[in-house]
């Protein structure tokens, strides 16, 4: 068996067929890894806390591969010989197979800005970073110091945590948001308001509906580029001074090497519930398989796939169930780090849960409670426009807030007909919100004290049924169960 991809899907899925032995009994197959990364495999999750100096990068590093796998790393496949049944390497090796895993993830999404491109079409400006591998990492890592300005691009669960962990390292950080709000996948109005509060106490200046048209550039003085990044270009005019910037805009499977073998591919390599191609000696797991139409881009979804195959890998095809899906929940802890690196408490325990207020109701008699006002204030700093006057600033809070912990699951926004159940506290920044569709839980929002997190994740991912206690008592410690 060959794995194209180094990846965590990769890795996790040479574990379970190690661990699992082959069918009858037999010893485990025999399998090479091709990785395109220098580095053995690692948790990607924990890049930004990398970043952010909390780890090292050896901390994150995943378990070794067992010893009946081969890992080639810095080894890029080029071209798939399905007729031959091998791997074309870009070293010129050819590595056949007799099943295949295509586990290549994804790439960041580099948008359309002006300046980004050289003549060649390939290089970043010095100063310009994705935020996508390790190396990605260590080259930020590298770059960062006291005071440099930086600009995160992208407001989403990667731009929100790059930001946080570039603050933790006194940078002077603008996140620019193209939408209304941060995580606007994960995250209602609401939420997103605390999350902004939150990032601004840290030191980061959020900017939302700021959509960037370009690089200002000037002379490198570094080697590789002969173009440094000097300022991040708005669309209405004013400009963010920056030594650094970083891409945070998304990410795309990688599906290139499929398609030019002739699999099928819609934005993902398209699989079956077997996890298979459409050549069924071909399976593809992780960020780069689009099952039933549907891309996660996650790590629980792909280590899920992982097991799964490996499951039908190894024992009996006909009794081992399919992939069918997963119920992915998000999750993201950002650290109580100022922007002077000092680590600020926790609010007292002992303080009244002033501005608590429990609400439920129904989508269609609900009114959206933010308004158009409330969306977005534009921060300032670095921003400036020749001749134009500089919006109201964001009231910053006295001190740097404490830790703050998020989840998220289904689907967050109601739909006309669903009970809707909140609980806040904007003293202590706690945002809880669960929608109820009919007896079932259908999504919900957690901030802050994430005790009930377990038991709601459970009743969504199982699909159960509500218990008949008050919806009230969903957001309880237990969840309601």
């Amino acid at each position: 068996m060959t794995v194209v991809g180094g990846g965590m899907a990769a890795a996790r899925l040479v574990q379970q067929l190690a661990a699992r032995g082959g069918a009858d009994d037999a010893p485990p197959p025999a399998v090479t890894v091709i990785g395109e990364e220098s580095h053995a495999p690692y948790n990607r999750v924990l890049l930004a806390d990398v970043l952010a100096g909390r780890y090292a990068p050896e901390v994150i590093g995943l378990p070794a591969p067992p010893s009946a796998a081969t890992w080639l790393t810095g080894v890029r496949a080029v071209r798939l010989d399905r007729a031959a049944g091998e791997v074309i390497c870009d070293d010129g090796r050819r590595v056949p197979y007799d099943a295949l895993v295509l586990a290549t993830g994804s790439n960041p999404v580099l948008p359309p800005l002006r300046g980004l491109f050289g003549p060649d079409g390939h290089d970043l400006p010095e100063g310009v970073h994705a935020f996508r591998t390790l190396d990605d990492c260590l080259a930020l890592a590298a770059a960062v110091r006291p005071g440099t300005r930086a600009v995160v691009i992208g407001g989403g669960l990667l731009g929100v945590s790059a930001a946080r962990a570039l603050a933790s390292r006194d940078a002077q950080v603008v996140l620019a948001q193209q939408g209304e709000r941060l995580m606007e996948r994960q995250l209602d109005a609401g939420a997103s308001r605390l999350l902004h509060g939150h990032l601004t106490g840290l030191g980061v200046e959020v900017h939302t509906e700021c959509r960037v048209r370009g690089l200002r550039l000037r002379p490198a003085g570094g080697e590789g580029t002969d173009r440094a990044v000097s300022a991040v270009e708005l669309a209405d005019g004013f400009r963010l001074d920056a030594d650094l910037v970083v891409l945070a805009c998304g990410v795309r499977p990688r599906v290139g090497l499929a398609r030019a073998a002739g699999l099928r591919t819609g934005r993902g390599i398209v699989v079956d519930d077997r996890l298979r191609t459409s050549d069924p000696r071909i399976h593809a797991i992780g960020d780069c398989a689009e099952h039933h139409g549907v891309l996660y881009g996650l790590a629980g979804p792909a280590q899920e796939q992982a097991d799964a195959l490996a499951d039908l890998l190894t024992g009996d095809a006909g009794d081992t169930p399919g992939y069918t899906g997963t119920r992915s929940l998000t999750r993201l802890t950002l650290s109580g780090l100022g922007p002077r690196g000092d680590r600020a408490g926790a609010p007292d325990a002992g303080a009244p849960a002033t501005g608590t207020v429990p609400t439920t109701g129904t989508a269609r008699d609900t009114p959206d409670a933010t308004g158009a006002a409330a969306r977005r204030a534009t921060a300032t700093g670095p921003a400036t426009a020749a001749g134009a006057s500089a919006p109201a600033p964001l009231p910053e809070p006295a001190a740097a807030p404490g830790p703050f912990d998020l989840a998220a699951f289904g689907e967050t926004e109601p739909a006309p007909g669903d009970d809707v159940i909140h609980l806040s506290d904007a003293t202590r920044g706690a945002y809880r919100k669960v929608v109820v569709r009919g007896d079932r839980l259908v999504g919900g929002i957690l901030l802050g004290d994430l005790g009930t997190v377990g038991a709601l994740a459970r009743t969504w991912e199982g699909d159960e049924p509500l218990p008949s206690a008050p919806l009230l008592h969903l957001l309880t410690n237990d969840g309601g169960s």
